[in-house]
C-alpha cells in the first residue's frame, strides 16, 4: 500500500477516535485502542443483517451507503437486491476483506468453493484458491494488504488466516478465545451451548454454568479494566457509555446482560451469531445431502450465490469516513444509510457534520438505522434542532427491531426516517 495511503487511513481513525489530550489516562487509553484497531477486528460484521434488511426495506431503486465492517452485511444487503452500495471503513483490513469477498463472489467457480472459503475458513485449499482465482483479479492495495505479513500472524501473508480459521482470530476472534479459556479456567466449556436442542436447555446451560462466571472476581476485574474490551472494538467512550446505562455502573452486568439475550433468546437454530459467540465458528452443515444445516448468515446461504455473483459489481468498498464519502454525493440521491454503532465513538461536532451531510444527500422516505451501546437514541438535544426535525424516530420499530438483532450486544437498534 502506498505511504500516502496508509498515513491517510491513519489519520482518519485518529480523528475519530482521539478526543482526549495525549497525556491524559484516556488520553493514553484513546491511542491504544487506535493502535489496536490498525489491524483486522471483526471477522464476522457482529449485527444482524435481516434485521437490517426489514428496517431499510431495500428495492431495486435503493441506493445505500453502510460502514464495510467484515463485509458480511454488505454482501447480505445483495440478496435484497439494491441498485447500489457503497461501504466506507476507517480499517484497510476490513476495506481488504470487503474487496476479498466481492472478487470471490465474482471469480470463484461455484459455492463450494465460495462456502469453504469464508464459512469454514480454515483449509490450505483455500490459499491455492486465492492464488489460482483471486490473486490477478484484486486491485494493487488489496494484494498488498493480501499478501502482506505482520506480526500477528507471526511473518506469515495474511491471506493464510484462511488456511487457519479466520474466525479465531482478528481481535474479535481472540477477544472471543479469551472469554473461552477464563471459562474452561473455572470449569466449564462455552461449547456445550452448541449442543442445546431447546431454548430450555439454552436458558439453562446460561443460568447454571454461564451467568455464575460474572460475579467472579477476576471477571469483574478485567472487565472493569477499558482494554478488557477492545477485542470487541469498543473505544473508551463507548465503554463509558455502556456503563452509564447499567445501574450498578458494572461492565461485568452489562456484559451478563448482553451475553443473556444471546444465549437465551433465539434458538441455536437460527443464530449463527451464538454460535460464533460459543462455538467459535458456524455450524456444520451438511453439505445439501439432508436439508438440515445450521445457520448462516444471507450471503453464505447456497440459494443466494449466484443472486451475490450476480450483484456483486453494485458495491464499491473504499477507505474513507461516511462524512467525507457524503460530502462527495450529490443532493437527493441515497435512499439508506447503515451507520452501525459509530456514533458513540463521535462528538457532537462530528454527529452534527454527519447528520447535516444525509440530510442533504437524502431522498424522502430515506431511512437510516443506526445501534448504540446504551439503550436510547444519542441524537436528541446533541444533532441540531433544525436537522433533527427533518425525521422522523420510528421509536416502536426500532423498539422491536432491537427485540429481534440475534447479535444480542447492542442496548439499542434506532431507525430514522427522512420527511423530505
Amino acid at each position: 500500500m502506498p505511504q500516502s495511503t496508509l498515513t491517510a487511513s491513519k489519520k482518519r481513525l485518529k480523528n475519530a477516535v482521539h478526543r482526549s489530550d495525549a497525556a491524559s489516562r484516556d488520553g493514553m487509553l484513546e491511542r491504544l485502542f487506535t493502535f489496536a484497531f490498525k489491524g483486522l477486528v471483526y471477522p464476522q460484521i457482529w449485527e444482524d443483517p435481516d434485521v437490517d434488511m426489514r428496517a431499510l426495506r431495500l428495492t431495486p431503486q435503493s441506493r445505500m451507503v453502510t460502514i464495510a465492517s467484515g463485509g458480511c452485511n454488505v454482501m447480505s444487503y445483495l440478496t435484497a437486491n439494491p441498485a447500489e452500495i457503497t461501504a466506507v471503513d476507517l480499517n484497510r483490513a476490513h476495506v481488504a476483506l470487503g474487496r476479498l469477498k466481492l472478487a470471490a463472489a465474482k471469480y470463484f467457480p461455484n459455492y463450494e468453493t465460495f462456502y469453504r472459503f469464508f464459512g469454514e475458513a480454515d483449509e490450505k485449499a483455500n490459499v491455492a484458491a486465492y492464488e489460482r482465482f483471486l490473486k490477478a483479479n484484486l486491485d494493487p492495495e488489496t494484494t498488498h494488504y493480501w499478501e502482506g505479513r505482520d506480526l500477528a500472524n507471526w511473518g506469515r501473508k495474511r491471506i493464510t488466516l484462511f488456511s487457519r480459521d479466520l474466525y479465531h482470530h482478528g481481535l474479535l476472534g481472540y477477544c472471543i478465545g479469551a472469554g473461552h479459556l477464563v471459562a474452561r479456567l473455572y470449569g466449564i466449556d462455552p461449547k456445550h451451548m452448541v449442543r442445546a436442542k431447546s431454548l430450555e436447555e439454552q436458558r439453562s446451560f446460561f443460568d447454571t454454568a454461564l451467568a455464575p462466571l460474572f460475579d467472579k472476581r477476576l471477571v469483574r476485574w478485567a472487565t472493569s479494566k477499558k482494554m478488557s474490551l477492545y477485542g470487541l472494538g469498543i473505544p473508551p467512550a463507548q465503554y463509558d457509555a455502556l456503563v452509564s446505562g447499567n445501574a450498578d455502573g458494572n461492565m461485568s452486568a452489562v456484559l451478563k446482560e448482553r451475553l443473556e439475550k444471546l444465549a437465551c433468546d433465539f434458538s441455536m437454530s437460527d443464530n449463527y451469531f451464538a454460535w460464533q459467540a460459543f462455538g467459535r465458528g458456524y455450524a456444520p452443515q451438511d453439505g445439501g445431502t439432508t436439508g438440515k444445516s445450521g445457520p448462516l448468515p444471507p450471503y453464505l446461504k447456497r440459494d443466494h450465490f449466484e443472486d451475490i455473483r450476480d450483484r456483486a459489481g453494485r458495491v464499491r468498498v473504499l477507505n474513507r469516513n461516511f462524512t467525507e464519502h457524503l460530502q462527495s454525493v450529490g443532493e437527493d440521491v441515497l435512499d439508506a444509510y447503515v451507520l452501525l454503532d459509530a456514533q458513540d465513538w463521535m462528538t457532537d461536532h462530528q454527529l452534527n457534520a454527519l447528520w447535516s451531510e444525509i440530510t442533504r444527500t437524502a431522498r424522502p422516505g430515506a431511512r437510516v438505522i443506526f445501534r448504540t451501546a446504551a439503550e436510547p437514541s444519542l441524537l436528541p438535544g446533541r444533532v441540531a434542532d433544525e436537522i433533527l426535525d427533518r425525521w422522523t424516530y420510528e421509536a416502536e420499530e426500532s423498539l422491536e427491531l432491537g427485540r429481534q438483532d440475534r447479535s444480542s450486544i447492542y442496548g439499542g437498534f434506532h431507525l430514522y426516517v427522512f420527511k423530505g
